[in-house]
């Protein structure tokens, strides 16, 4: 009665839900499978920045498993014909895993089940990255939910189910099965770009855990204000790890109620930070209803939108050279961590979009790239929305300031003194606008616009202007209220 498990998003041993039912059934053989983008259909792969924690993820949880006397064996794709090797290698009869979203896994999986059910194999999957499936909550006139807040309500009126604990049971040997880790080339090395990141983050089940822990313990506190923050450390840095699954929603939705029963003046503050795994889950609810998401306008009449064709400003954004100090210093962070605080993430995807006119699709291109933690739900959804094109969208007129943005979320400057360290002796008071610093203060702190940083590639208030002009288009064609 051995049972295949294919880990996919779901790279942990406790709240894995297709991994328990595999143990209650008998032997198991945990596998997963490497495959190209043009194996599985995916239009929108995971790429550099997120192959690395995958590397180390997979190394994480084969560490794991070998605690319990097993290993896992990976296999080269595409899916049905290494699943249809691991079942001849061990005689498995059933075949488990949890669910992924994605519209190229929502119809290969569909595959899959046809095909091994029809030569009698038990093929089952579960829900395990989701507090509730896409198809759970409707509007009441049973549709799919198109604004966060009623749909996080109508979440918030569903019990979320406990998560399961770690089970254990019998890991079957698979010898001469699978392929060294190494094979698949899933690290850099020419150049290794991602130098240092092991000393940033610990990948696997063992480091969600412990960051949760330490999260909950020293930075939920204030978390409600503290979050928009990115000098400071009230935020969980959990992304990454939910996205590879190594920790579950449930377990921070459990975690987080425990903790805030046992400290009740935090309450609000953990309703707060549960209110983002909640955007997580609006943004898997639209992907799934509106399968298009990672590629089109969610509202058609953004299709109207006259974005410009910039490589020039488009690099600048990337390298974090647009001459806006609070921008540049979240696209270095990005590139050096491979990660962005949430509130300058909305700011730099402001940017790109509003003050550049450059098409979204650029900026979730290049998130895809570089992010850890680059959600297909979350990273479509977030863009579109900043964008004014999403489902309950930012109003078209709101174009965030990068200078005031800085000045009232870094106040003391030391966000951008630390990824714009060519900037750090200028006072407090050009520190967000160095373009304005009378040419004194810019000698004095070392500066030369132009060269040792450069000056702005646009003008804020004439780029605002200019959005605004392009959001006509967009009004006339029905896609956006009247200010």
């Amino acid at each position: 009665m051995t049972t295949l498990v294919w880990f996919r998003q779901d790279l942990r041993l406790a709240d894995n839900p297709a991994l328990a039912e595999a143990f209650a059934r008998g032997p198991v053989l945990p596998i997963y499978i490497v495959e190209t983008p043009e194996q599985s259909g995916d239009t929108h792969p995971m790429t550099g920045a997120s192959h690395w924690w995958l590397h180390h993820s997979l190394k994480a949880l084969d560490a794991d498993l070998a605690r319990m006397g097993g290993r896992l064996v990976i296999l080269e794709g595409p899916a049905e014909t290494a699943l249809e090797q691991a079942v001849r290698a061990t005689g498995a009869t059933a075949i488990h895993w949890n669910r992924c979203y994605e519209p190229h896994a929502i119809a290969r999986d569909t595959r899959l089940k046809t095909r091994f059910g029809d030569e009698g194999l038990s093929v089952r999957s579960f829900n395990a990255g989701l507090l509730h499936e896409p198809w759970e909550l409707e509007t009441k006139t049973g549709g799919p939910f198109k604004v966060y807040s009623p749909f996080w309500r109508a979440a918030l009126a569903r019990p979320v189910t406990p998560p399961l604990p770690a089970r254990s049971g019998e890991l079957i040997a698979a010898d001469g099965l699978g392929l060294p880790l190494e094979h698949f080339g899933l690290t850099p090395s020419r150049p290794d770009w991602a130098a240092g990141w092991l000393d940033l983050w610990q990948p696997g089940e063992a480091g969600a855990s412990a960051l949760l822990e330490g999260f909950l313990s020293g930075g939920l506190k204030g978390y409600g204000e503290l979050r928009n923050r990115p000098d400071l450390p009230n935020v969980s840095r959990l992304s990454p790890h939910l996205h590879f699954g190594e920790i579950s929603p449930r377990q921070i939705w459990a975690a987080t109620r425990l903790y805030t029963d046992l400290h009740p003046g935090l309450a609000k503050d953990g309703d707060k930070f549960l209110s983002e795994i909640g955007w997580r889950e609006f943004s898997y609810h639209l992907l799934y209803h509106f399968p298009d998401l990672p590629a089109k306008n969610w509202k058609p009449a953004f299709d109207a939108y006259p974005w410009r064709d910039s490589a020039a400003d488009l690099k600048a954004w990337q390298r974090g050279m647009t001459g806006y100090p609070m921008v540049d210093a979240g696209m270095r962070e990005l590139w050096a961590t491979g990660y962005m605080h949430n509130r300058v993430r909305m700011l730099v995807a402001s940017f790109l979009v509003k003050h550049l006119r450059l098409d979204w699709r650029h900026g979730e291109a290049w998130f895809r790239d570089t992010l850890l933690d680059a959600d297909l739900a979350n990273n479509s959804a977030s863009w579109q929305w900043v964008t004014g094109s999403g489902a309950d969208a930012a109003p078209y007129f709101r174009i965030f300031a990068p200078v005031g943005q800085g000045q009232k979320f870094d106040p003391q400057g030391d966000y951008v003194r630390r990824w714009c360290p060519e900037l750090a002796r200028l006072p407090d008071e050009f520190l967000h606008a160095p373009f304005e610093a009378p040419d004194r203060v810019l000698k004095a702190a070392g500066v030369v616009l132009g060269k040792t940083y450069p000056r702005p590639i646009v003008d804020h208030a004439a780029a605002r202007a200019a959005a605004l002009a392009g959001y006509e288009a967009v009004k006339e064609a029905g896609g956006v209220a009247a200010e």
